[in-house]
């Protein structure tokens, strides 16, 4: 397919360059260069793997690449050879990016390639200098952890509808002379494993649909802002050989596997990459509903609490005087009981209190009365019960569920997936679509710094609202 966006026109140009002009690009290129050291946030590494490569002196210069690829995601142009004609006609972006001629798009296509390993190592050291930054926004929300994989979806023959349309097509006739036969099912068997062009894009199910992807996955704070990336690529399931899954019949239990399994090699490349970090509550969707995964949660990670909505799946229910969320209920008219909050002290286990719907509180008085016509228990309290949440954890992860409480909280899981939009679309990890699997990682990876150089930016203009937009920091600034 002819990408639009490579051959322009000298009035197209033109327009680009007043467009980025009138966006106040300026301002953003003085606010970069006053409040952001590159050289500093550049790891070592880096340095050492991009001078020693050649014996002779490089025509850029590290920064210069860095600054070009997190200028060109600030301002949106994702395609390279369209934002390198926007350089040639600004000399003020160019000077920016530390380029007496514009290079040639090969040369930023290799650097991407040839040095995605290490833009991780900088994604890392921006995370350790905005972790203040974030208690500082807010210390509560900074506290939770969230994690969610995502898949980057390539540019192969496999991702065009005509591939599975003639798959379902061929599968119609055969389930004509079979009724029995499931059609989709089989058309869903016959795909391949792997993109023709690029073995390592793998089928996968991300996001409601069939796709061929690089899968990653995401964790963030309760702020949203971007503590985690890991590339499931070659390299982390040479590390982490647990994660890898045998496909099903079934696309969406491929995809519960896939994200409750690496669960665990994610956090623990976490913790070790930042061993002062700790986290008291951890949030994520359903498929992470297991019973091991919440005492993996706990006992190596040492959450206290783990708000993940419990799989109808994996739910054998209760049995007597409890519901499906192990929340009591009356044994009369099974109305579930008031949670009242968490007891136990230094010399007594942890437990919640469950009192009766119809007990109510003495006016003016901290004591409670059962109003109940039939009460079920002598006591002018009503019937009280405890849980215990060491006893069964998947019912009691820390937090009681089906209270206003628990919903207060887990309303916050989807700002991991509004992050993971953020890093896909707004910062163009997601736009390219290369079948390279090195250049999405490098993608990904820079859409993460990007981001949380924003965080840094507002930080230094003294507007922490502004945390998860460069560009309105920029317009705040004007």
């Amino acid at each position: 397919m002819r990408n639009k966006n490579v051959q322009m026109s000298l009035f197209e140009s033109y327009n680009m360059v007043q467009k980025v002009a009138e966006n106040n690009v300026p301002e953003l290129l003085n606010l970069l260069d006053d409040h952001i050291n590159f050289d500093e946030l550049i790891p070592l590494e880096i340095h050492q793997a991009f001078y020693r490569r050649y014996g002779k002196p490089r025509d850029y210069s590290l920064e210069s690449f860095v600054r070009f690829l997190v200028l060109q995601r600030i301002i949106g142009i994702i395609n390279d050879k369209t934002f390198l004609t926007v350089l040639r006609m600004s000399k003020e972006l160019r000077n920016f990016c530390g380029f007496d001629a514009v290079p040639h798009a090969s040369q930023i296509t290799r650097f991407r390639q040839e040095f995605s390993d290490y833009f991780e190592i900088m994604f890392i050291r921006l995370v350790d200098l905005t972790e203040p930054i974030c208690r500082e926004i807010d210390e509560k929300k900074a506290d939770y952890l969230i994690y969610d994989p995502t898949g980057i979806e390539a540019n192969v023959t496999e991702n065009n509808p005509k591939f599975l349309n003639a798959k379902i097509n061929n599968a119609k006739k055969l389930a004509a002379k079979n009724p029995k036969l499931n059609a989709h099912a089989l058309a869903y068997s016959q795909m391949p494993e792997t993109a023709k062009a690029n073995p390592f894009v793998k089928h996968q199910y991300i996001n409601g649909h069939f796709c061929y992807a690089h899968k990653c996955g995401v964790v963030t704070n309760g702020l949203g802002i971007v503590r985690h990336i890991s590339f499931f690529d070659e390299k982390f399931k040479r590390k982490h050989p647990e994660v890898v899954s045998k496909k099903t019949d079934n696309p969406q239990l491929d995809k519960e596997v896939s994200d409750s399994v690496s669960l665990k090699p994610v956090l623990s490349d976490f913790f070790k990459a930042h061993p002062s970090f700790s986290y008291k509550t951890f949030l994520g969707d359903s498929s992470f509903d297991k019973y091991d995964i919440y005492t993996m949660l706990r006992d190596d990670f040492h959450f206290e609490r783990m708000a993940i909505p419990l799989n109808p799946r994996n739910s054998k229910g209760y049995h007597g005087d409890f519901d499906a969320n192990g929340t009591p209920v009356c044994p009369v008219d099974k109305t579930p009981f008031t949670f009242l909050g968490v007891c136990g002290g230094k010399n007594r286990s942890k437990r919640f209190k469950w009192v009766c719907h119809k007990s109510k509180t003495i006016p003016k008085s901290s004591k409670r009365i059962c109003t109940c016509e039939k009460p079920c228990t002598d006591s002018a309290y009503g019937r009280c019960v405890y849980t215990y949440p060491d006893k069964e954890l998947r019912f009691y992860p820390g937090i009681p569920r089906d209270t206003e409480h628990w919903d207060n909280l887990y309303r916050h899981r989807t700002i991991v997936e509004r992050t993971i939009n953020i890093l896909k679309d707004t910062l163009g990890a997601g736009c390219r679509k290369s079948f390279s699997q090195r250049t999405a990682k490098t993608d990904i990876f820079l859409a993460g710094i990007t981001h949380l150089i924003g965080v840094i930016l507002a930080k230094a203009v003294n507007n922490l609202k502004l945390f998860k937009s460069i560009r309105k920091i920029v317009a705040s600034c004007a």
